[in-house]
C-alpha cells in the first residue's frame, strides 16, 4: 500500500515537473517566437532598406553610366567631325590640286604643240615670223630650257633682223630714199634697241630727217649719239649732223658754237677741215648780219 502512494507521489511530482516543464518551454516557445517575429521584422526592414539602396545604387549607376555614355559620345562625335572636316579639307586639297594639274597639263600639253611650229619657224629660219611669234609663246608653260633656248634664238634673229634692217636703211639713204630709210633704221631699233650698231642707226637716222626737213628730231637724236659711250667714234660725227641741222633752223650761234666744239675735242678728226670752213663762212654770215642790222638801224 506504501509503495502505491509512493509511486502515485512519484507520479504527481513527474506530472508537476512536467507542467513546469511544459510551462517553461511553452514560454521559450513564446519569447522564441517574439524574437524571432522580431528577426523577421529586422529582416524585412534590412531587405527594404536593401532594396531601396539597390534600387537607388542600380539608379546612380544608370545615370552615372548614361553620363560616361553620354561624355564618351560627345568626344567621339567630336572627334569624328574634327576627322570629317579634315578629310573634307584634304577632299577640297586634292580636288583642287588635281583641277591645276589638270590645267597645268592642258597648258603643258597646248604649250608643247605651240612649241613645235616655233621650232618649225626656227628651223626653216623665218626670223620675222619667229620674232613676231615670240611674245605669243614666251608666257607659255615652257620648260627652263626651252624658254631659255626660245630666248636666245630671238635674240639672235632680233639682232640679225635689226643689222638687216639697218643695212637696208643705208642702201635706201645712198639711193636718197630717205622717208623708206628712216623706216628701216626705226625698225631696226625697235628690233634691238641696246645693241652695239644702234649708236650708229641713230646717227643715219638723224642724216635722214635732216634731208627730210625734221630737223628738231635730228638734233634730238645726234645729242643722243653725243651722250653715248658704246661708240665714242660717231661723236664728232653727230656734232657735225647737229650744227648743220642748228644752221638749217637759223641758230647760227648754235651751229658756230657746236662747230667750235668739233675744233676743239676732235681737232685731228676727218672732217676737223670742213668743220673750220664752214665755221669761217658762218662767222662772215653772223658779221653781214650784224653790220646789215647796223646798216637798217643807222639815220639817213
Amino acid at each position: 500500500m506504501l509503495d502505491v502512494e509512493e509511486e502515485i507521489r512519484e507520479i504527481k511530482k513527474e506530472i508537476i515537473e512536467s507542467r513546469g516543464l511544459i510551462i517553461k518551454t511553452n514560454n521559450l516557445t513564446n519569447a522564441l517566437s517574439a524574437d524571432i517575429k522580431s528577426i523577421a521584422k529586422r529582416q524585412a526592414g534590412y531587405e527594404r532598406r536593401f532594396n531601396w539602396n539597390s534600387a537607388a545604387a542600380y539608379v546612380l549607376f544608370a545615370v552615372l553610366s548614361f553620363v560616361g555614355l553620354k561624355l564618351w559620345s560627345d568626344v567621339r562625335i567630336r572627334e569624328i567631325e574634327s576627322e570629317t572636316a579634315a578629310l573634307r579639307h584634304q577632299l577640297r586639297e586634292m580636288r583642287s590640286e588635281l583641277g591645276e594639274e589638270t590645267r597645268r597639263a592642258e597648258k603643258r600639253e597646248h604649250a608643247e604643240t605651240k612649241s613645235a611650229r616655233f621650232y618649225d619657224l626656227v628651223r626653216q629660219q623665218k626670223r620675222a615670223e619667229v620674232v613676231e611669234a615670240y611674245d605669243a609663246i614666251k608666257d607659255e608653260a615652257l620648260s627652263p630650257a626651252e624658254a631659255a633656248m626660245f630666248r636666245d634664238i630671238v635674240e639672235r634673229f632680233r639682232m640679225d633682223l635689226s643689222v638687216a634692217a639697218y643695212q637696208t636703211g643705208l642702201d635706201l639713204m645712198r639711193t636718197g630714199r630717205f622717208a623708206e630709210a628712216a623706216e628701216s633704221f626705226l625698225e631696226a631699233m625697235r628690233l634691238e634697241g641696246d645693241a652695239a650698231h644702234i649708236p650708229a642707226v641713230k646717227y643715219n637716222l638723224a642724216r635722214a630727217y635732216r634731208r627730210l626737213d625734221r630737223q628738231s628730231e635730228a638734233l634730238a637724236l645726234a645729242d643722243e649719239v653725243l651722250e653715248q659711250e658704246v661708240d665714242r667714234e660717231l661723236h664728232d660725227d653727230a656734232a657735225w649732223i647737229k650744227a648743220q641741222c642748228q644752221e638749217d633752223q637759223g641758230n647760227l650761234d648754235d651751229a658756230r658754237t657746236t662747230l667750235r666744239m668739233i675744233l676743239r675735242r676732235w681737232p685731228r678728226a676727218d672732217l676737223a677741215t670742213d668743220a673750220r670752213i664752214h665755221l669761217a663762212e658762218i662767222t662772215q654770215r653772223i658779221l653781214r648780219g650784224q653790220r646789215d642790222a647796223r646798216t637798217q638801224l643807222a639815220p639817213h
